[in-house]
């Protein structure tokens, strides 16, 4: 693609990355067939192609976000489907990211889309906060037909039944390693799945440090700035960052780590990508140390190899989160793991296209984001699965709220299979549906 920066524009940093991935692009269109909302909506401008054709303009005119390209580039997932797909290696999501910040600088959103946006941004991160809008909506949820505005009452649809007690194992400390240590590692305990599932990251830790890992819940820790980072709001989600870096690097001159290991699979893209967020800072060379130490569970256990056997049959659905398949390129890890337990493990039609969680895209564009995930839990069930298991908090929410077939971290069944405990959620659903039998 020929693009018209001038040498003024070019001396941006953000301008000389996005120039870089335009000229990328070759107009083929391949990335439509993979792109969910242009599966949904059939707009070309509501396909990775489309809306490049719409940045460009935006960025080489260097002119003000207007609505029209808003609306469209809201519309994008963040999937990252389209860079598995793209043959010519275009870097999207670092275009959309720009793009994103843009908007956020340049546009002025009604005062309703800003509101919601600002409440989202402080309450999700924050596991207290969000604990307690849980609570909210949980309440909520018997009056939610007379909210006005479908993106509330997707809010109080998303508070799960039951919410968790909160876990010590996430508080600041270091579990040590079972037998000899192998290794030292750093877990994120994240943010909001704090708040959603506990259980998580309680059986990362048991896995862990059975399989000989020194596991450490690092002081200072906390959201890794996606969800501020994927809104434009690119001061909010540095101050995430920058105060993950620092945590992580105090530990690694303290006592060494080899990895930074991460179970959710939304954090991982974005901490992965701490040396690009960070790479004109004088944080850079930690950024990217970080960057490079940053692992998902599965890629980590894959190392470790552990000795597991599934203690009883069951038909896995392995449903592929898109920051773990596209963003990250984890693919073979968390199947050969479950298969390798002895569980039978199936995979949906169209397992490339996304659920509709996409961070907080079920809160904001509730509309497709319920097509997709209707899509999804259809191409899931006709597996006939025992269970599901994902990689990733935001999937299992979503896919959860629309069946009765169990959901499950991976982690948790591979736990499971080294002798943790039977995942609760199985225990649940199974009540649930012995007291639903008449």
């Amino acid at each position: 693609m020929q693009t018209t920066f001038t040498e003024e524009q070019l001396k941006d940093p953000g301008i000389q990355r996005a120039n870089k991935i335009l000229r990328t692009c070759v107009h083929c269109g391949f990335c439509t067939a993979t792109c969910p909302t242009y599966q949904v909506l059939g707009d070309e401008l509501d396909s990775p192609r489309g809306r490049i054709y719409l940045i460009k303009d935006m960025l080489e005119n260097d002119r003000p976000a207007d609505e029209k390209t808003v609306k469209h580039i809201d519309r994008c997932l963040s999937c990252l489907a389209c860079m598995t797909t793209c043959p010519s290696g275009v870097h999207y999501m670092h275009l959309v990211d720009h793009a994103r910040v843009h908007i956020e600088r340049t546009y002025r959103r009604p005062w309703r889309d800003r509101a919601l946006r600002w409440v989202l941004a402080k309450v999700i991160p924050n596991p207290k906060l969000f604990r307690l809008s849980l609570l909210g909506a949980k309440i909520a949820r018997p009056f939610s037909g007379l909210l006005p505005d479908a993106r509330l009452r997707a809010m109080v649809a998303m508070a799960p039944q039951t919410i968790p007690p909160v876990s010590r194992n996430d508080d600041p400390q270091t579990f040590p390693a079972k037998g000899e240590r192998r290794m030292r590692v750093a877990l994120m305990t994240g943010c909001a799945q704090k708040a959603l599932n506990t259980d998580i990251n309680d059986a990362t830790i048991r896995l862990l440090t059975r399989l000989g890992c020194e596991v450490v819940v690092a002081q200072g820790t906390g959201c890794c700035g996606a969800l501020t980072h994927h809104m434009g709001r690119e001061g909010e989600s540095h101050v995430s960052a920058e105060a993950n870096i620092r945590a992580w690097m105090a530990e690694k001159r303290a006592g060494g780590l080899d990895a930074i290991v991460i179970n959710t699979s939304g954090c991982g893209t974005t901490v992965k990508d701490y040396g690009h967020m960070f790479r004109t800072t004088p944080l850079a060379a930690e950024a990217a140390e970080i960057a490079a130490l940053a692992k998902d569970v599965t890629e980590l256990l894959a190392r470790l190899a552990p000795e597991t056997k599934a203690p009883e049959p069951m038909r896995v659905a392995y449903h592929a989160a898109c920051s773990l398949q596209h963003g990250q390129q984890v693919t073979a890890a968390p199947k050969s793991l479950l298969k390798a337990a002895g569980f039978e493990v199936v995979e949906p039609t169209d397992a490339h296209l996304c659920c509709g969680s996409a961070g907080t895209y079920n809160l904001l564009q509730p509309e497709i984001s319920a097509e997709l995930k209707a899509r999804k839990v259809t191409t899931l069930e006709r597996t006939a699965p025992d269970v599901i298991a994902a990689g990733n908090i935001g999937c299992m929410m979503q896919i959860g709220s629309a069946t009765r077939v169990p959901i499950v971290h991976t982690v948790e069944l591979i736990d499971w299979s080294t002798g943790g405990p039977r995942p609760r959620a199985l225990g649940e659903r199974a009540a649930m549906l012995g007291a639903a039998r008449p």
